[in-house]
């Protein structure tokens, strides 16, 4: 028997990169697919020589046709970045729709497990704190963030809808905040914005009082927990993130102590529905999954600074992509 194969959607992406290596590392056969519209081929180029993997380039916003068997797939395509899909907006919903009913599609005519990427997002600005997987979430469709938020509420309705009618086998994971290498240093989250400002020599900007939290997940951890879901037999929603919180005033100050800058923190008004608190009770990976972030703040966020600071300096200089918003 050959080797398991498995579709990795956003493959060229922070996390779908990390994935890809895992998947490798595994002994699967991994096909990425990725539009490039917010991935770069840089994060996956170390793959291309090996043959257990293959890249489309392609959007699963349209019909995806992958030729023989296939036992897996990970939906993890979509703009993750407010920078992003407030610039895209209506690929960012296209993605959230149409490319989950493709993947779905795929995964119901191959007979193959399908896990989607979900996000903390779903809980919105939320009520309950910390937030857990029976908490419904406080979202405002129709407002700058919905076209994120309602994509990813609506991509889990259809995904346990294809489970519940079709009997496909599906996974939801939700993501909290995750950070490490690969992560694009102008993608407007605060880890990388505080470390490109640190680089840059700039003052620190934080939203608001710079009271509302983050809880900070290392890529490593994440990617353990994702794989321990699939290989799971548990079909309802997962959150999968690190429990320990911080302000984003008190993360501003560990980044400039981190990096030695002495730049100072600078306060600007906070952007319409940002969420003032996100902490996830990780209490259902633990017990189903046996799942829990190892990684502490301080180790990952040196890897992560390292990784940042060896880019070639223009890169700490670039400006967040221009997307054609057109269609």
């Amino acid at each position: 028997m050959g080797k398991k194969r498995v579709l990795i959607t956003g493959a060229a992406g922070f996390l779908g990169s990390h994935l890809c290596d895992r998947f490798i590392k595994e002994g699967f056969h991994v096909i990425g697919m990725d539009n490039l519209i917010t991935g770069d081929l840089r994060n996956i180029e170390h793959l291309f020589k090996l043959e257990q993997f293959e890249f489309y380039h392609h959007d699963v916003s349209k019909f995806i046709h992958v030729p023989g068997e296939l036992h897996y797939i990970l939906h993890f395509a979509s703009p993750a970045s407010p920078i992003d899909y407030l610039k895209i907006p209506i690929q960012t919903l296209k993605v959230g729709s149409l490319g989950t009913h493709n993947c779905l599609g795929l995964a119901k005519a191959k007979k193959a497990r399908i896990l989607v990427a979900s996000t903390s997002e779903i809980y919105g600005d939320p009520l309950v704190h910390p937030q857990n997987e029976e908490y419904w979430g406080n979202v405002n469709p129709v407002g700058p963030r919905g076209v994120y938020d309602e994509a990813k509420r609506f991509q889990e309705a259809m995904t346990m809808a294809y489970h519940t009618f079709h009997g496909v086998e599906t996974r939801i994971v939700r993501i909290f905040n995750t950070y490490g290498p690969r992560m694009r240093l102008n993608d407007g989250r605060a880890l990388p914005a505080f470390i490109g400002q640190a680089l840059r020599g700039e003052d620190l900007t934080v939203f608001g009082d710079g009271s509302q939290t983050r809880s900070f997940c290392y890529v490593d951890d994440l990617v353990e927990g994702i794989y321990r879901l699939l290989m799971s037999e548990y079909a309802q929603p997962v959150n999968v993130g690190n429990p320990d919180e911080i302000s984003l005033k008190d993360f501003a100050e560990e980044v400039i102590k981190l990096t030695g800058t002495n730049q100072k923190i600078v306060y600007k008004p906070l952007p319409v529905d940002d969420p003032k608190q996100r902490q996830p009770d990780i209490t259902r990976a633990k017990e189903i999954l046996g799942w829990t972030p190892k990684v502490n703040r301080a180790e990952g966020l040196k890897v992560t600074y390292e990784y940042f600071k060896n880019l070639p300096s223009e890169e700490w200089f670039k400006q967040p992509k221009e997307f054609n918003s057109t269609k």
